[in-house]
């Protein structure tokens, strides 16, 4: 449902409930009660004498709690009390209103007087109610336990009632300020390293590029999709709008540290048993994955990734799979959608099932964070690990890190712990950040560094070390089978596209309103642009493309689009794995680091005391 009905339904609230007969027992004129916005602002003044909270019902999401609020409030000053009363002054407020309007007996009242034992007791469940929907379950037990210590004194509010009212303003200013200003984020992952540690917990500023309106307001206060613990929705979709950004005071420019959206997050494989609810994030890989193990499993061709030299007959069976790639992807979305664990899981084995498939909406979905290196209608291409925009070389943060190899039988490093000491190459304990590799291949020693450190280490040794490659295939020879399935694994995921971690063709980043041709040599770049980011149906027949039905040979972008990369080259999945980044998914610019905890480390002496109130470059 559309923002538009929520905001007539606050509009149209006051004639329904007909205030133009409750206000006159409030001391005011009947007129007051038929002007929009005006009404509301008297009705806090009068009710709760916080005018300036009718502000709040421009905001969406917080508009429907500040909506009940005053409704529950000012039905409470007419005697309506009790559990039931308070669950249709909360939700369907008209017959109690109606009853206000009719009954000349019911007049306007003080507010509760909680030196009254039969008025507390009144309203005692009418306040629990409350106190659930503000924090379900955890308040309660906040309050429980509170009461345990020390019992409410006589004459003052009940402390269910004291939560209740704390909850509610605490959470309202907070989704206001999460959802409108800044939002605090933790890295996860080592994909920005090393700029951005994991275990940095920073600040999100969404005013720099303008704070999104959320497609989905009503959730869970203060957590993104899933609720921690329980591993359930925190959203529901009765509500949903389009997207709308209020203006900022900048432009995302090239070389920002950007947090979004994860584009690839529209559909997700639900798994409870993780913490954050999900089997993997990038859905479309998983269903690659998936289908060309199903096909491997059922053609007994597995151990080819293994050899990497396939027979003729197994050439021949790997271009079948080429051929009918649809067919073997829908087969496992089919298994995915009934809740099957992917074949080669050990839980595919014994029959077990995860939660099936989930839609995302946009605001719901993941929050990543990466360096913005392409802005819209920018030109790039990667040789070598050399990022180039617009054919110059492209600016390289500090913590900017690549991979490098030697052969050990060139240079005898020291140990692990002394090459921490020295350089600071860190590795953790999860894998999830190994700077010095000793033994991860028996011929190569191999580093992640950034340029200093490499010089550093080159210096002190008095070597050269090799950067790492994954070469592109040669033009003028014709890729095989292998090589081309090799091509998922890399945007645009088709099998006539060569891309690789450290080489990417030539490509320009869409701009909105920009017009190009689309044919079937050029079209896996924006398939997903066209159908999963712009809503259009897309089918591609033999050499013919259409959208909506209707032929096509050109395509005109309605959004700018972005491409990001993590500053831990290779080590991060990021734009090279998938794509394009839509301007509706863009949350904010990553800001200031306000605290950081390395997670391998469980003492006081794992906190980063130099990366503690620093800004992002």
């Amino acid at each position: 449902m559309s923002f538009i009905y929520f905001y007539l339904l606050i509009l149209l609230h006051p004639y329904l409930a007909q205030w133009h007969k409750v206000f006159p027992k409030l001391g005011r004129k009947s007129w007051e009660a038929m002007v929009p916005g005006y009404n509301y602002f008297i009705l806090y003044k009068e009710v709760l004498n916080k005018p300036w909270w009718s502000l709040l019902l421009v905001f969406p999401g917080v508009h429907l709690v500040m909506w009940m609020t005053i409704n529950l409030s000012l039905l409470r000053r007419f005697g309506f009390y009790s559990l039931k009363d308070t669950f249709q002054a909360l939700f369907f407020p008209y017959v109690l209103f109606n009853s206000v309007a009719k009954n000349e007996a019911l007049v306007y009242g003080p507010a509760t007087n909680w030196s009254n034992s039969r008025e507390v007791e009144i309203r005692k469940w009418g306040d629990h109610l409350v106190l659930f929907m503000a924090l379900p379950v955890i308040g309660h037990i906040l309050a429980i336990g509170f009461d345990k210590i020390s019992r409410d004194k006589p004459g003052t509010k009940p402390r269910v009632k004291e939560y209740g009212d704390s909850f509610v303003w605490a959470l309202v200013a907070a989704a206001v300020i999460r959802t409108y200003s800044f939002e605090p984020f933790q890295i996860p992952t080592g994909s920005m390293e090393k700029t951005m540690v994991v275990g940095d917990f920073l600040f999100v500023n969404k005013l720099a590029y303008g704070p999104k309106v959320p497609i989905t307001p009503l959730s869970y206060p203060l957590v993104h999709n899933i609720v921690p613990l329980v591993n359930i929705k925190s959203y529901v979709d009765w509500e949903k709008g389009t997207y709308t950004r209020i203006p900022g005071w900048a432009k995302i420019k090239r070389n920002d540290v950007v947090v979004f959206n994860f584009p690839s997050g529209d559909t997700a494989i639900l798994d409870p048993r993780t913490p954050s609810g999900l089997m993997g994030h990038d859905f479309h890989g998983l269903v690659n994955q998936e289908a060309l193990f199903e096909f491997a499993l059922k053609n007994n061709v597995s151990a080819i990734w293994e050899r990497r030299d396939p027979t003729p007959q197994e050439n021949k069976l790997l271009e079948q799979f080429i051929q009918n790639h649809d067919f073997w992807k829908n087969q496992a979305r089919a298994r995915f959608k009934n809740g099957d664990f992917p074949v080669y899981m050990e839980e595919s084995k014994y029959g077990q099932k995860h939660g099936g498939l989930i839609y995302r909406p946009v605001d719901k979905r993941e929050n990543y964070i990466k360096r913005c290196v392409g802005t819209p209608g920018d030109v790039l291409e990667i040789k070598n690990s050399v990022l180039y925009v617009n054919g110059k070389k492209a600016y390289v943060a500090p913590g900017q890190a690549l991979m490098y190899r030697i052969e050990k039988t060139k240079v005898s490093f020291p140990s692990t712990e002394e090459m921490l000491t020295r350089y600071g190459l860190e590795n953790s304990a999860d894998g999830a950040r190994t700077d010095f590799d000793a033994v991860g291949d028996s011929q190569y020693y191999l580093l992640n560094l950034t340029a200093k450190e490499k010089k550093q280490i080159e210096l002190d040794f008095r070597i050269r070390l090799e950067k790492i490659r994954y070469l592109p295939l040669d033009k003028n020879k014709a890729a095989s089978p292998l090589q081309k399935i090799a091509n998922l694994d890399q945007f645009p995921k088709d099998f006539a596209v060569n891309n690789t971690m450290t080489d990417f063709q030539r490509f320009q980043i869409p701009r909105k309103g920009q017009l190009i041709a689309i044919n079937t040599n050029n079209i896996a770049w924006y398939k997903r642009i066209i159908s999963a980011y712009e809503g259009h149906q897309l089918a591609i027949k033999g050499k013919n493309i259409y959208i909506d039905g209707k032929k096509a040979t050109s395509y005109r972008f309605a959004m700018n689009y972005y491409w990001m990369m993590g500053d831990n080259r290779f080590h991060s999945a990021d734009s090279r794995v998938w794509g394009f980044v839509p301007e509706d998914h863009i949350v904010g610019r990553a800001s200031f680091v306000w605290f950081s905890k390395s997670p391998f480390v469980d003492s006081f002496l794992g906190i980063r005391f130099n990366r503690i109130f620093r800004f992002i470059d």
